[in-house]
């Protein structure tokens, strides 16, 4: 379910622009008409955008205007439903940014930047409910950390996106609140869980990038499905605060993209300490000075060290996604990496019992934080209330059933760089790393193209879950080709904490050299009515 803010002037100026097409229309010169000129939302970057602005083929009012168009013409006629409610201030946003501009003539970082946020992330004024009913209608007071450093920097919140409710789901992209979300690619597959609204929307060019959250798979599997980049950052490195948790001990924000420009500029501003969120007083002196965009190198596989890991790539691959991944690992060669095989000796035992079920103290303590204005105040209240899909009832039974205590002192149950049994598994990662000199760690991001819409059993190949979130360590995904006709797979690329500059290195280089990234065909440009100039 899409809410469009129906009542008055926005939604028929939203339907206007659908009709008019999604072209920004150069209206601030006198000579508009004659030269006709024009910007596509659809696929473009940051610096696409940022450019149009500069240029004057539009500005900040036309572009939201344009993306607008296209939620309105296809995320509900298509049945993609990767949007929850859009933003009714995000007009008056571009106007002052529009007004900022003309009279500095200078661009924040991100400045117009329309961006798609995930229904877990608290945007001041504006509905966060994680993909529950129980929390419908929810308007924080502020915004989270990561929100307001976007803010700052120029972005405008746009539209919040569907999500596996509570973040429960891998796989699917299921709420109460708004149904389920498909794959753009494909509608008759899943787009992953649980940030497969903003992936969906991302790869449908609703906004220019987004913001997901990944507890064991929540950026990386919803980007891989989606054709898209995705960065989960090292534990520590970006702020919670003002996030719904799911498990705060590995829960964090990150962005997905169409591109690894572009979401590592996303990562500069959300990147660093933040004094209300005590982990990431570890990324102090850890974010490079002049920021992450220098590592932008297209060149940067020539002589980089990178490691298969064969654990997790031989875990029962389907056909084409192995293809695709071995055709991967020979353009790493081509484009001049020495790629090696790599085994984690004792894999079964260093990664076993790394869960643990933190969820009752971590929502509780989150509601609690919003006030007296919160629609349920704990996760009891939710299973009582019977407002939940159906599908995470034995979720809230098993996660209530652990009580409220995090038990932090208990090994494998505590924050990544004190407990006993995460450390160990990050250095026998590390380890092998060393051994074999490698600057990272590629696998297949899932070992299976997406499952079909319904297929609750098709939860096959998913590899995020096995390492990043229980050792802290960053990992990227990239997307790598096909499957099927239709379905993207991703390749992940691991490094070592704090090391996302290298990542980002690896990352941009991969994707220069084979630009596996293409639009779904089922949204493409909006026709532009002559009469819109």
């Amino acid at each position: 379910m899409i809410t469009l803010f129906k009542s008055g002037r926005l939604f028929l100026l939203v339907l206007l622009g659908a009709v008019l097409g999604s072209g920004c229309k150069q209206s601030t010169k006198p000579d508009a008409q004659a030269k006709a000129l024009r910007f596509e939302v659809a696929e473009a970057s940051i610096a696409d955008v940022q450019g149009a602005l500069k240029r004057g083929d539009c500005n900040c009012e036309q572009l939201v205007r344009a993306y607008q168009a296209r939620i309105a013409a296809y995320d509900q006629p298509t049945k993609l439903n990767a949007i929850v409610v859009t933003n009714p201030a995000a007009l008056a946003t571009a106007r002052e940014l529009d007004a900022e501009y003309r009279r500095t003539g200078k661009m924040r970082p991100l400045h117009c930047i329309p961006l798609i946020v995930k229904d877990n992330y608290n945007t001041a004024g504006l509905q966060t409910a994680a993909g529950s009913l129980a929390l419908k209608g929810f308007a924080p007071t502020t915004d989270a950390t990561v929100v307001r450093a976007l803010k700052a920097a120029g972005a405008i919140v746009l539209a919040k996106s569907n999500m596996a409710e509570w973040a429960f789901s891998p796989m699917v992209s299921i709420s109460s609140l708004a149904g389920e979300t498909r794959n753009p690619y494909n509608l008759a597959h899943v787009p992953a869980g649980s940030s497969g609204g903003t992936a969906a929307a991302v790869a449908a060019s609703f906004g220019t990038a987004g913001l997901g959250t990944d507890t064991g798979n929540s950026i990386r599997g919803p980007s891989s499905h989606n054709a898209l980049v995705g960065f989960r950052p090292t534990l520590g490195l970006v702020s919670r605060v003002g996030i719904v948790p799911l498990y705060l001990r590995n829960d964090t924000g990150g962005p997905m993209a169409r591109s690894v420009a572009d979401a590592t500029r996303l990562l500069e501003v959300m990147a660093g300490p933040d004094s209300a969120d005590p982990l990431t007083a570890y990324s102090a002196g850890k974010v490079p000075a002049g920021g992450y965009q220098q590592f932008l190198n297209k060149d940067g596989l020539k002589g980089a060290h990178i490691g298969v890991l064969r654990t997790l790539s031989e875990r029962s691959p389907d056909p084409q996604v192995k293809a695709v991944f071995a055709q991967a690992v020979a353009d790493l060669r081509r484009a001049g990496a020495v790629v090696v095989d790599v085994e984690i000796p004792d894999f079964a035992q260093v990664s076993k019992g790394q869960w643990a079920s933190v969820f009752k103290h971590d929502v509780n303590a989150y509601l609690a934080a919003q006030g007296p204005n919160t629609p349920v105040k704990n996760i009891d209240a939710v299973l009582a209330s019977g407002k939940y899909a159906a599908y995470i009832k034995e979720n809230l039974q098993d996660e209530l059933a652990h009580g409220v205590s995090p038990a932090a002192s208990t090994p494998g149950r505590g924050e990544a760089y004190t407990d006993p049994r995460r450390i160990a598994f990050r250095r026998a990662v590390t380890a092998v790393m060393d051994r074999y000199h490698v600057g990272a760690l590629v696998y297949p991001t899932w070992n299976n193209p997406p499952a079909k819409v319904g297929d609750f059993k098709g939860y096959r190949g998913d590899n995020s879950q096995l390492i990043a979130p229980h050792t802290g360590q960053p990992a990227f995904t990239v997307p790598m080709g096909f499957t099927y006709g239709n379905l993207p797979a991703g390749l992940q690329f691991l490094g070592r904490s704090f090391d996302e500059p290298t990542l980002i290195t690896y990352a941009y280089a991969y994707e220069q050299a084979t630009h596996h990234r293409r639009a779904p065909a089922r949204f493409p440009a909006l026709p532009v009515a002559t009469a819109a100039r």
